[in-house]
Protein backbone atom coordinates (compact mmCIF):
# COMPACT_ATOMS: atom_id res chain seq x y z
CA UNK A 1 0.00 0.00 0.00
CA UNK A 2 1.96 2.84 -1.71
CA UNK A 3 -0.43 5.66 0.66
CA UNK A 4 0.21 6.63 4.19
CA UNK A 5 -2.76 7.85 5.85
CA UNK A 6 -2.66 11.55 7.30
CA UNK A 7 -5.34 11.77 10.03
CA UNK A 8 -4.70 14.46 12.96
CA UNK A 9 -3.24 13.45 16.14
CA UNK A 10 -5.35 13.34 19.06
CA UNK A 11 -6.06 16.60 21.06
CA UNK A 12 -6.82 18.02 17.56
CA UNK A 13 -10.19 19.09 18.45
CA UNK A 14 -8.02 22.54 20.17
CA UNK A 15 -6.49 23.18 16.43
CA UNK A 16 -10.12 22.25 14.66
CA UNK A 17 -11.78 25.71 16.14
CA UNK A 18 -10.65 28.27 14.16
CA UNK A 19 -8.53 26.71 10.57
CA UNK A 20 -7.84 28.85 7.86
CA UNK A 21 -9.25 26.33 4.98
CA UNK A 22 -10.84 22.95 5.17
CA UNK A 23 -10.97 19.96 2.81
CA UNK A 24 -12.74 19.86 -0.32
CA UNK A 25 -13.42 17.01 -2.50
CA UNK A 26 -12.29 18.93 -5.35
CA UNK A 27 -8.53 18.94 -3.51
CA UNK A 28 -9.06 15.25 -2.62
CA UNK A 29 -9.68 14.47 -6.37
CA UNK A 30 -6.64 16.40 -7.47
CA UNK A 31 -4.63 14.40 -4.82
CA UNK A 32 -5.13 11.14 -6.59
CA UNK A 33 -2.87 9.35 -8.63
CA UNK A 34 -2.75 11.77 -12.24
CA UNK A 35 -4.30 8.99 -14.62
CA UNK A 36 -6.87 7.83 -11.84
CA UNK A 37 -8.13 11.81 -11.50
CA UNK A 38 -8.06 12.28 -14.92
CA UNK A 39 -10.73 9.08 -15.24
CA UNK A 40 -12.66 9.56 -12.11
CA UNK A 41 -13.42 14.23 -13.51
CA UNK A 42 -13.97 12.48 -16.99
CA UNK A 43 -16.62 10.16 -15.31
CA UNK A 44 -18.20 12.45 -12.65
CA UNK A 45 -18.85 14.87 -15.45
CA UNK A 46 -20.74 12.14 -18.00
CA UNK A 47 -22.43 11.50 -14.37
CA UNK A 48 -23.74 14.97 -13.31
CA UNK A 49 -25.19 15.16 -17.25
CA UNK A 50 -27.02 12.02 -17.31
CA UNK A 51 -28.48 12.73 -13.14
CA UNK A 52 -29.72 15.76 -14.52
CA UNK A 53 -31.10 14.04 -18.04
CA UNK A 54 -32.65 11.53 -16.15
CA UNK A 55 -34.94 13.30 -13.43
CA UNK A 56 -36.78 14.63 -16.42
CA UNK A 57 -40.37 13.54 -16.25
CA UNK A 58 -41.39 13.74 -20.11
CA UNK A 59 -44.14 15.64 -20.69
CA UNK A 60 -44.57 16.73 -17.07
CA UNK A 61 -42.46 20.49 -16.79
CA UNK A 62 -43.48 21.35 -13.15
CA UNK A 63 -42.26 17.38 -12.03
CA UNK A 64 -39.15 17.82 -14.63
CA UNK A 65 -38.32 21.40 -12.99
CA UNK A 66 -38.74 20.22 -9.10
CA UNK A 67 -36.83 16.62 -9.30
CA UNK A 68 -34.26 18.47 -10.80
CA UNK A 69 -34.13 21.41 -8.11
CA UNK A 70 -31.80 20.12 -5.34
CA UNK A 71 -29.65 18.29 -7.91
CA UNK A 72 -29.25 21.67 -9.97
CA UNK A 73 -28.26 23.07 -6.61
CA UNK A 74 -25.00 21.09 -6.22
CA UNK A 75 -23.64 18.92 -3.49
CA UNK A 76 -20.21 17.05 -3.08
CA UNK A 77 -21.23 13.83 -4.78
CA UNK A 78 -19.20 12.14 -2.86
CA UNK A 79 -21.76 8.80 -2.98
CA UNK A 80 -21.27 8.31 -7.20
CA UNK A 81 -17.21 9.32 -6.47
CA UNK A 82 -17.41 6.46 -3.98
CA UNK A 83 -19.04 4.23 -6.75
CA UNK A 84 -16.55 5.15 -9.37
CA UNK A 85 -13.61 4.57 -6.91
CA UNK A 86 -15.00 1.76 -5.92
CA UNK A 87 -14.79 0.03 -9.30
CA UNK A 88 -11.74 1.19 -10.25
CA UNK A 89 -10.14 -1.55 -8.20
CA UNK A 90 -10.62 -4.22 -10.50
CA UNK A 91 -11.87 -3.62 -14.07
CA UNK A 92 -15.04 -1.08 -14.27
CA UNK A 93 -17.43 -1.70 -17.02
CA UNK A 94 -18.12 2.54 -17.70
CA UNK A 95 -22.03 1.60 -18.18
CA UNK A 96 -22.57 -0.16 -15.38
CA UNK A 97 -20.69 2.29 -13.06
CA UNK A 98 -22.56 5.54 -14.62
CA UNK A 99 -25.83 3.77 -13.79
CA UNK A 100 -25.29 2.73 -10.45
CA UNK A 101 -23.50 6.15 -9.42
CA UNK A 102 -26.79 7.42 -10.54
CA UNK A 103 -29.20 5.02 -8.81
CA UNK A 104 -27.32 5.55 -5.20
CA UNK A 105 -27.37 9.74 -5.81
CA UNK A 106 -31.00 9.50 -6.43
CA UNK A 107 -31.47 7.97 -3.65
CA UNK A 108 -29.72 9.90 -1.75
CA UNK A 109 -31.16 13.37 -2.76
CA UNK A 110 -35.04 11.53 -2.64
CA UNK A 111 -34.04 11.29 0.73
CA UNK A 112 -33.06 14.74 1.59
CA UNK A 113 -36.78 15.39 0.22
CA UNK A 114 -38.37 13.46 2.75
CA UNK A 115 -35.66 14.91 5.45
CA UNK A 116 -36.51 18.33 4.71
CA UNK A 117 -40.20 17.57 5.39
CA UNK A 118 -40.03 15.96 8.27
CA UNK A 119 -37.52 18.97 10.13
CA UNK A 120 -39.67 21.25 8.51
CA UNK A 121 -36.20 22.88 6.66
CA UNK A 122 -36.14 25.75 4.45
CA UNK A 123 -32.78 25.92 2.86
CA UNK A 124 -30.93 23.10 0.72
CA UNK A 125 -27.84 23.27 -0.27
CA UNK A 126 -28.00 27.31 -0.28
CA UNK A 127 -31.09 27.09 -1.76
CA UNK A 128 -34.86 26.79 -0.60
CA UNK A 129 -35.85 23.60 0.20
CA UNK A 130 -38.68 21.47 -2.11
CA UNK A 131 -41.32 21.60 0.97
CA UNK A 132 -40.19 25.55 1.63
CA UNK A 133 -41.17 26.19 -2.34
CA UNK A 134 -43.90 23.74 -3.18
CA UNK A 135 -45.08 22.67 -0.02
CA UNK A 136 -44.53 19.04 2.13
CA UNK A 137 -47.30 17.33 -0.11
CA UNK A 138 -45.34 18.03 -3.13
CA UNK A 139 -42.36 17.91 -1.64
CA UNK A 140 -43.13 14.00 -0.60
CA UNK A 141 -44.35 13.42 -4.71
CA UNK A 142 -41.09 14.58 -5.80
CA UNK A 143 -38.97 12.60 -3.68
CA UNK A 144 -41.00 9.20 -4.57
CA UNK A 145 -40.35 10.61 -7.98
CA UNK A 146 -36.83 10.19 -7.67
CA UNK A 147 -36.42 7.06 -5.69
CA UNK A 148 -39.15 5.11 -8.40
CA UNK A 149 -36.14 6.43 -11.30
CA UNK A 150 -33.34 5.33 -9.38
CA UNK A 151 -35.14 1.89 -8.95
CA UNK A 152 -35.07 1.81 -12.61
CA UNK A 153 -32.02 3.13 -13.06
CA UNK A 154 -30.62 -0.02 -10.65
CA UNK A 155 -32.64 -2.33 -12.39
CA UNK A 156 -30.51 -1.40 -15.70
CA UNK A 157 -27.49 -2.66 -14.10
CA UNK A 158 -28.58 -5.87 -12.95
CA UNK A 159 -31.20 -7.49 -10.46
CA UNK A 160 -28.39 -8.14 -7.88
CA UNK A 161 -28.08 -4.18 -7.46
CA UNK A 162 -32.10 -3.94 -6.84
CA UNK A 163 -32.14 -6.12 -4.15
CA UNK A 164 -29.29 -4.48 -2.21
CA UNK A 165 -30.53 -1.13 -2.74
CA UNK A 166 -34.08 -2.33 -1.37
CA UNK A 167 -32.35 -3.71 1.63
CA UNK A 168 -30.21 -0.61 1.88
CA UNK A 169 -33.97 1.63 1.87
CA UNK A 170 -34.79 -0.57 4.62
CA UNK A 171 -31.79 0.36 6.66
CA UNK A 172 -32.92 4.06 5.69
CA UNK A 173 -36.29 4.13 6.76
CA UNK A 174 -35.39 2.08 9.67
CA UNK A 175 -32.40 4.80 10.83
CA UNK A 176 -35.26 7.86 10.10
CA UNK A 177 -37.80 5.92 12.27
CA UNK A 178 -35.26 5.34 15.24
CA UNK A 179 -33.64 8.72 15.05
CA UNK A 180 -35.33 11.42 17.77
CA UNK A 181 -37.44 7.98 19.28
CA UNK A 182 -37.98 7.13 22.80
CA UNK A 183 -34.35 5.92 23.87
CA UNK A 184 -34.31 1.97 23.96
CA UNK A 185 -33.65 0.24 27.69
CA UNK A 186 -31.52 -1.98 26.21
CA UNK A 187 -28.82 0.85 24.23
CA UNK A 188 -27.34 4.20 25.46
CA UNK A 189 -27.93 7.18 23.83
CA UNK A 190 -24.56 7.02 22.21
CA UNK A 191 -25.64 3.46 21.01
CA UNK A 192 -28.58 4.15 19.56
CA UNK A 193 -26.82 7.45 17.88
CA UNK A 194 -24.48 4.65 16.35
CA UNK A 195 -27.40 2.81 15.17
CA UNK A 196 -28.71 5.89 13.71
CA UNK A 197 -25.85 6.72 11.92
CA UNK A 198 -25.15 3.19 10.80
CA UNK A 199 -28.79 2.71 9.27
CA UNK A 200 -29.47 6.33 7.87
CA UNK A 201 -26.31 7.48 6.87
CA UNK A 202 -24.02 4.67 6.61
CA UNK A 203 -26.21 2.63 4.51
CA UNK A 204 -26.06 3.90 1.23
CA UNK A 205 -21.63 4.37 1.69
CA UNK A 206 -22.27 0.63 2.36
CA UNK A 207 -24.20 0.59 -1.35
CA UNK A 208 -21.63 2.71 -2.88
CA UNK A 209 -18.99 0.40 -2.30
CA UNK A 210 -20.54 -2.66 -2.66
CA UNK A 211 -22.20 -1.18 -5.70
CA UNK A 212 -18.95 -0.15 -7.09
CA UNK A 213 -16.83 -3.66 -7.19
CA UNK A 214 -19.87 -5.42 -8.45
CA UNK A 215 -19.50 -3.17 -11.74
CA UNK A 216 -15.94 -3.46 -11.82
CA UNK A 217 -16.24 -7.28 -11.73
CA UNK A 218 -15.01 -7.52 -8.30
CA UNK A 219 -15.35 -11.25 -6.41
CA UNK A 220 -17.81 -11.46 -3.66
CA UNK A 221 -14.88 -10.58 -0.81
CA UNK A 222 -13.63 -7.72 -2.31
CA UNK A 223 -17.07 -6.58 -2.65
CA UNK A 224 -17.90 -7.27 0.92
CA UNK A 225 -14.57 -5.31 1.80
CA UNK A 226 -15.91 -2.51 0.03
CA UNK A 227 -19.10 -2.60 1.23
CA UNK A 228 -17.49 -2.61 5.12
CA UNK A 229 -15.12 0.41 4.02
CA UNK A 230 -18.51 2.43 3.03
CA UNK A 231 -20.33 1.50 6.35
CA UNK A 232 -17.37 2.54 8.36
CA UNK A 233 -16.43 5.61 6.08
CA UNK A 234 -20.67 6.73 6.61
CA UNK A 235 -20.59 6.83 10.11
CA UNK A 236 -17.35 8.50 10.21
CA UNK A 237 -18.59 11.22 7.19
CA UNK A 238 -21.76 11.10 9.99
CA UNK A 239 -19.61 11.83 12.96
CA UNK A 240 -17.54 14.83 11.24
CA UNK A 241 -21.12 16.42 9.67
CA UNK A 242 -22.06 16.75 13.75
CA UNK A 243 -18.38 18.10 14.64
CA UNK A 244 -18.61 21.37 11.88
CA UNK A 245 -21.83 21.63 13.15
CA UNK A 246 -19.73 23.30 15.92
CA UNK A 247 -16.67 23.83 15.08
CA UNK A 248 -17.30 25.15 11.76
CA UNK A 249 -15.86 28.86 10.45
CA UNK A 250 -19.15 29.71 9.13
CA UNK A 251 -17.42 32.20 6.52
CA UNK A 252 -14.72 29.53 5.28
CA UNK A 253 -17.09 26.32 5.23
CA UNK A 254 -20.56 28.03 4.29
CA UNK A 255 -22.05 25.74 7.05
CA UNK A 256 -24.23 27.68 9.31
CA UNK A 257 -23.44 26.40 13.08
CA UNK A 258 -25.83 25.19 15.77
CA UNK A 259 -28.18 24.07 13.25
CA UNK A 260 -28.28 20.58 15.28
CA UNK A 261 -29.18 22.62 18.63
CA UNK A 262 -31.69 24.82 16.71
CA UNK A 263 -33.46 21.89 15.87
CA UNK A 264 -33.16 19.99 18.69
CA UNK A 265 -31.01 17.33 17.78
CA UNK A 266 -28.60 15.56 20.23
CA UNK A 267 -25.37 14.38 18.03
CA UNK A 268 -22.22 12.67 19.47
CA UNK A 269 -20.56 15.91 20.47
CA UNK A 270 -23.57 17.03 22.22
CA UNK A 271 -24.55 13.93 23.55
CA UNK A 272 -20.57 13.05 24.95
CA UNK A 273 -20.70 16.61 26.38
CA UNK A 274 -23.29 16.31 28.31
CA UNK A 275 -22.34 12.65 29.84
CA UNK A 276 -18.63 14.81 30.38
CA UNK A 277 -20.18 15.30 34.40
CA UNK A 278 -19.11 18.90 34.60
CA UNK A 279 -19.98 22.26 34.92
CA UNK A 280 -20.73 22.51 31.10
CA UNK A 281 -22.44 19.61 31.15
CA UNK A 282 -25.40 21.11 33.61
CA UNK A 283 -25.79 24.11 32.12
CA UNK A 284 -25.89 22.37 28.56
CA UNK A 285 -28.58 20.35 30.38
CA UNK A 286 -30.61 23.32 31.26
CA UNK A 287 -30.10 24.83 27.66
CA UNK A 288 -31.17 21.61 26.06
CA UNK A 289 -33.93 21.12 28.75
CA UNK A 290 -36.85 22.02 26.04
CA UNK A 291 -35.72 20.68 23.24
CA UNK A 292 -35.04 22.78 20.35
CA UNK A 293 -32.83 26.18 20.86
CA UNK A 294 -34.53 28.90 19.17
CA UNK A 295 -32.98 31.79 21.06
CA UNK A 296 -29.17 32.91 19.95
CA UNK A 297 -28.24 33.97 22.84
CA UNK A 298 -28.56 30.58 23.86
CA UNK A 299 -27.68 28.37 21.32
CA UNK A 300 -23.91 30.68 21.06
CA UNK A 301 -23.58 30.21 24.78
CA UNK A 302 -23.82 26.56 24.30
CA UNK A 303 -21.67 26.10 21.43
CA UNK A 304 -19.20 27.71 23.45
CA UNK A 305 -19.72 25.02 26.39
CA UNK A 306 -20.06 22.59 23.93
CA UNK A 307 -16.24 23.54 22.21
CA UNK A 308 -14.99 23.44 25.85
CA UNK A 309 -15.99 20.35 26.38
CA UNK A 310 -13.98 17.37 27.25
CA UNK A 311 -16.76 15.76 24.99
CA UNK A 312 -15.07 16.88 21.17
CA UNK A 313 -12.38 15.41 21.74
CA UNK A 314 -14.22 12.43 22.47
CA UNK A 315 -16.14 13.05 19.06
CA UNK A 316 -12.49 13.24 17.53
CA UNK A 317 -11.81 9.96 18.95
CA UNK A 318 -15.08 8.38 17.69
CA UNK A 319 -14.19 10.10 14.08
CA UNK A 320 -10.42 9.03 14.11
CA UNK A 321 -11.66 5.38 15.03
CA UNK A 322 -14.13 4.87 12.39
CA UNK A 323 -11.97 6.43 9.58
CA UNK A 324 -9.58 3.55 11.03
CA UNK A 325 -12.00 0.56 10.54
CA UNK A 326 -12.57 2.02 7.05
CA UNK A 327 -8.63 2.10 6.09
CA UNK A 328 -8.48 -1.40 7.82
CA UNK A 329 -11.48 -3.24 5.77
CA UNK A 330 -9.27 -1.79 2.68
CA UNK A 331 -6.45 -4.22 3.53
CA UNK A 332 -8.76 -6.78 1.61
CA UNK A 333 -8.66 -4.64 -1.60
CA UNK A 334 -6.41 -5.30 -4.30
CA UNK A 335 -3.20 -3.14 -3.92
CA UNK A 336 -3.13 0.07 -6.80
CA UNK A 337 -4.52 4.26 -7.22
CA UNK A 338 -7.83 3.53 -6.36
CA UNK A 339 -7.54 2.08 -3.50
CA UNK A 340 -5.19 4.84 -2.25
CA UNK A 341 -7.22 7.05 -3.38
CA UNK A 342 -10.25 5.51 -1.38
CA UNK A 343 -7.62 5.91 2.00
CA UNK A 344 -7.19 9.56 0.52
CA UNK A 345 -11.33 9.95 1.03
CA UNK A 346 -11.37 8.74 4.38
CA UNK A 347 -7.92 11.04 5.33
CA UNK A 348 -10.33 13.55 3.32
CA UNK A 349 -13.41 12.97 6.12
CA UNK A 350 -11.48 13.69 9.07
CA UNK A 351 -9.56 16.52 7.50
CA UNK A 352 -12.63 18.69 6.96
CA UNK A 353 -13.72 19.10 10.44
CA UNK A 354 -10.22 20.45 11.29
Amino acid sequence: MTHTPVLPPAGGAATGLAPARRADIRACVDSFDPTLASTVRSAMAEMEAELRRRVVAPGDPWLSEAAGHLIRAGGKRLRPLLVILAAQTSRPDPGRVLRAGIAVELMHVATLHHDDVMDNATLRHGVPSANARWGNRLAVLVGDHLMAVACMTALEVDTTLVRRQGWTLTRLVRGQAMEGSVLRTDQSAVEQYLQVASDKSASLFALCGWAGAVCGGADEAVAEALADYGEALGIAFQISDDLLDIVADSAASGKTRGIDLQKGVRTLPILHALAAGDQHAERLADILANGAVDDPALRHEALERLRASPGLERSYEDLRRHAAVAENALARVPDGPARDALLTVSDFVVKRTY
